[in-house]
């Protein structure tokens, strides 16, 4: 039989609440199979534990859930990888750029604090010299 987790395995595996993984079902990135009474108990298999760790992985890049599921969902679909490598790249281009726009707008804000303290630093030793405020 293969290798199959409950909610609680993957919840403790991936450091997450029961919740989060109920929302990533919601969003359609799981599909667990449904046991017990009235199917209350979800089991995870090991294509949905894998699914998992692809998702977050995506959201470490900062993809969104959805651009994690068109992505994982490619994986899906018959064996030829090139459309998914290159639907991968097309957006990991586009992450980055934004990335790169935010990195760009952060080194212009830094900037303008140096700029700022360096200013405050002249005007202090000023005040200080002519002891104002002392």
């Amino acid at each position: 039989m293969a290798n199959t987790f409950s909610i609680s395995d993957l919840a403790q595996e991936f450091d997450l609440t029961t919740r989060a993984i109920r929302f990533y079902e919601d969003m359609g990135l799981l599909e667990p199979e449904r046991s017990g009474p009235g199917g209350r108990n979800r089991v995870y298999s090991s294509r949905d534990r894998t699914r998992l760790k692809l998702t977050l992985r995506a959201k470490r890049l900062g993809l969104s859930l959805n651009e994690a599921k068109d992505l994982i969902d490619m994986y899906d679909s018959p064996r030829d990888t090139v459309p998914q490598l290159k639907k991968f790249l097309v957006v990991l281009a586009e992450h980055r750029q934004q990335l790169e726009s935010q990195l760009a707008d952060l080194e212009a804000t830094l900037d303008e604090v140096k700029t700022h303290e360096k200013e405050t630093r002249s005007l202090l030793t000023k005040a200080n010299k002519a002891g104002v405020g002392a």
